[in-house]
């Protein structure tokens, strides 16, 4: 199985709206679920800690060939250009593991 983190940080002008933003993004994402091959869970979430990132994805996949395959599945576009037209950073982070 594989772990997908995502963070992101908002542009200035979207973080007052980041609850928002993050149930918007959490709907779409979901939605990709039975849809993606190998996607077996996805969720969207707030930091309330504070610090240099301000949302975060949690997915997880059957295999790395899975994980590939929902990077260029058309779906997970069409999200991927709504992301970026409210994020100004972005890091992640991909692990293995076993259930």
């Amino acid at each position: 199985m594989v772990k997908h983190i995502v963070l992101w940080k908002l542009k200035k002008a979207q973080s007052d709206n980041a609850a928002g933003i993050a149930a918007s993004l959490r709907s779409r994402f979901k939605a990709l679920l039975g849809i993606v091959d190998g996607l077996t869970a996805i969720d969207v979430g707030v930091n309330y800690n504070g610090g240099e990132y301000d949302l975060c994805l949690v997915a997880d996949f059957t295999d790395k060939k899975a994980q590939e395959a929902y990077q260029t599945h058309p779906e997970h576009l069409k999200i991927k250009e709504l992301v970026h037209q409210v994020i100004c950073g972005r890091t992640s982070f991909d692990y293995e593991y076993t259930a």
